[in-house]
Formats: C-alpha cells, structure tokens, sequence
C-alpha cells in the first residue's frame, strides 16, 4: 500500500499539468492517426513489446534480458531511421501542414494555387476541353468531396489537365480544391433552378451556379463548345475572362484582399 500512499501525497494538479498532459494527448493521438493502415504500426507494436520486456525484465530481476534489451534499443533507433524515412519525411510534411503552420504560409501557397489554375484554365480553353473546378472557402464542401474519386493531391496544372482530357475517367464531374490539394474529382453538383439564366449556359455553367448558391465556393468553368473561361460567386457568373481578369478575381476572391478589384457586368441573358 506504500505506493498508493504516495500516489495520494503527489501535489495537487494545476492547469499547467492539465495543459501539459492535452498537448501530449493531441501528439499521441496524430502519431496514431498517421501510422494507421501503414506498416509503421508493426513497428510500434514491436517497440511495445520491446518496452514490456524492459520493463518486465526489471521487476522480474531478469538481468541479462534487462541487458540484452537496453543495448538493443540503440541499433532499433538507427534501423527506424533507415527503414523508414519515408515515413519519417511524410510525418514532418503532416505537421507542417498543421493549422498554424499553413496560417503563416497561407498567401503564398494561395498565390501558388491561384497562378496553377489560371495556367490550366488557359490551356484547356485554348484546347477547348471543358472543365470545372470548384475551390473551397469557408464553409466546407465535404459531401461533395466524399461523392466523388477522392485524390488529396499537391495542386499542379499537369494534374488538372490530365484529370479533364476526353479520355481519362475522371473528365466528366468537377475537380474540387481544398487549399493547395486537388481534393477529388469526380464530382457531381447540384443544378441551379434559376429560370433567369440564359439558355446559352450549359450543365457545367449551370452545376456551378448551383453549387455557390448554397455555399461560399468559387467556382471556374470552361465551355467546351466555345472555350470561354467563367467564374462564379455567390450564384452569380462573369463569363468571358481572359488570364490576367481571372487572376484578379481569384485574388480578390481567395486572398480577401481589400483591394478594389474591377468586376466584370454580371451575365445572366
């Protein structure tokens, strides 16, 4: 009973402890997060066997278990690094995508972002391949995301294209962008059921209205028939953008600049 005795006389908890034991709560639970469905929870398995023996060896005064296991652990932290610092480099890359992290480096990654889809808007016009994309603000657009192919790649025009050529499987839906990531693709918007619109305007133009008309998304369609680049906002389209009008407004619209960004008639007939 010695030691409940002691546990009994431990001083009191302050918020600090109660601070200190949440940050390390939070830290576990990404680790888990992280090395769920890779082999690396192999890896922590063996290391909680390993932390057993230890201390197993201890209460039980197996001397040379004890022994065997302590000189071991330091070849086991030199095989984690080179076995798997693949691993290891995609777990910096989750922590530096954390919330604050991504804050302080959140206007150049959108001016990065914003650069890769004028570039692809201007290459698929000129091909005239159609295409929309829908860019997250605010409000989350997670059921969309879910409804269609998930792909939770870096941004690049390369990938864009590709996803909206003719032949790949991909090509009919919308491309959803979450920061800097190509969310999914694949995806099916609602219509809009505004009978103003001009009958000119499309399936994609008219997905597109649809979508920003319940949420706060941007959203940039090119027509397949004419190779027009529009935006929409807040079920409001601006057709006939050239690069530099449209790198305005997703500057404009994403940066959420204060800046008083010319905007174009909207077109509704």
């Amino acid at each position: 009973m010695n030691w409940l005795t002691g546990f009994l006389r431990r001083p009191p908890i302050g918020w600090w402890d109660l601070a200190d034991i949440l940050v390390v709560s939070i830290l576990i639970y990404e680790v888990l997060k992280l090395i769920r469905g890779t082999r690396a929870v192999q890896m922590a398995l063996g290391g909680c066997v390993l932390a057993g023996l230890f201390y197993g060896s201890r209460w039980g005064h197996l001397e040379t278990m004890n022994w065997l296991v302590r000189n071991l652990i330091g070849y086991v932290v030199f095989a984690v690094i080179v076995l798997f610092q693949s691993d290891i480099r995609r777990a910096l890359a989750h922590f530096g995508r954390a919330p604050f992290f991504r804050y302080l480096a959140k206007t150049e990654s959108a001016e990065d972002t914003i650069e890769e889809l004028v570039v692809t808007s201007s290459l698929l016009s000129e091909k005239r391949i159609g295409a929309i994309i829908a860019i997250e603000r605010q409000i989350g657009l997670r059921n969309y995301i879910e409804g269609g192919i998930r792909i939770d790649a870096i941004l690049t025009y390369d990938l864009l294209q590709s996803i909206f050529l003719p032949s790949s499987p991909l090509h009919d839906g919308a491309v959803i962008v979450q920061d800097d990531r190509v969310a999914s693709a694949a995806c099916f918007l609602p219509l809009t059921v505004n009978p103003k619109l001009s009958k000119e305007l499309g399936s994609r133009h008219r997905a597109a209205i649809g979508l920003t008309e319940e949420n706060d998304s941007v959203a940039i369609v090119v027509s397949e028939e004419t190779g027009s680049v529009s935006i929409v906002v807040d079920g409001q389209i601006e057709r006939g953008l050239d690069s530099d009008e449209l790198r305005a407004r997703l500057r404009a619209l994403i940066l959420q600049r204060r800046e008083k960004t010319p905007k174009r008639e909207v077109q509704y007939t």
